[in-house]
């Protein structure tokens, strides 16, 4: 159903937040990167967590953290605010659905430095179905329903 490309977590949380923001987004029409909001996300982004890798590509998927855990691989993506939680939360699961689905077996977690907490994000079998739904919709809704040639 992937019609003119792959599905990113970016994606996923843009479709979360606001289904047009994810369909201008798979046309390449971007906030202004420059945004000063998005330069903050992005200083946190580089200085949280310096222990640990960090932006790790794995084909179409683009890690903010990662690292091993009593013999388990821990994906996490940091946040600046956990304000869009439930976004952050399901782009996580679809970097957890998309590794299973390349055998790699992991857990996640979601970061919020500037807060002070994490949350834990497991793919349980909900999830997962979830997951499988929502990139579905994804697909319809930034590759078929909007687009005025279809």
């Amino acid at each position: 159903m992937e019609k003119e490309g792959k599905i990113t977590g970016t994606l996923v949380q843009s479709y979360m937040i606001c289904p047009r923001q994810a369909w201008l987004m798979a046309r390449h029409v971007t906030p202004d990167q420059d945004n000063v909001y998005l330069e903050i996300g992005r200083l946190v982004q580089e200085q949280a967590y310096e222990r640990d890798r960090k932006e790790i590509y794995i084909g179409h998927l683009k890690i903010d953290v990662l690292r091993k855990s009593n013999k388990s691989l821990v994906v996490g993506e940091v946040k600046k605010s956990s304000r869009a939680r439930e976004a952050a939360r399901l782009q996580l699961a679809f970097y957890l659905y998309e590794l299973k689905e390349m055998g790699i077996e992991s857990e996640g977690e979601l970061l919020f430095p500037e807060e002070r907490e994490k949350e834990h994000v497991f793919l349980d079998e909900a999830t997962e179905a979830r997951i499988i739904k929502l990139k579905q919709e994804i697909a319809e809704t930034v590759y078929t329903i909007m687009d005025p040639e279809n």
